[in-house]
């Protein structure tokens, strides 16, 4: 699809959006932000599940935030 395509088809949505009431666009607003939210919460849930892991895995140490800069500086 090329940009003038891309820009038609985007008007066209436009155009469909506007022609709704208010509420049906708070609606759409709604469901549009969910699903833009949704892959991150994904992501997150995958980024959780692996640390889970590591610590059961006993990958992962703890320190205070000297005892990290003091391992950085070696």
């Amino acid at each position: 699809m090329n940009m003038a395509e891309k820009t038609s088809t985007l008007q066209k949505a436009i155009e469909v959006v506007e022609a709704l009431s208010p509420d049906e666009q708070a609606i759409l607003i709604d469901i549009i932000d969910k699903r833009l939210k949704q892959p991150r919460r994904l992501e997150i849930l995958q980024a959780v599940a692996e640390s889970r892991q590591e610590y059961a895995e006993g990958k992962v140490r703890s320190g205070s935030v000297a005892d990290l800069l003091k391992e950085l500086d070696n």
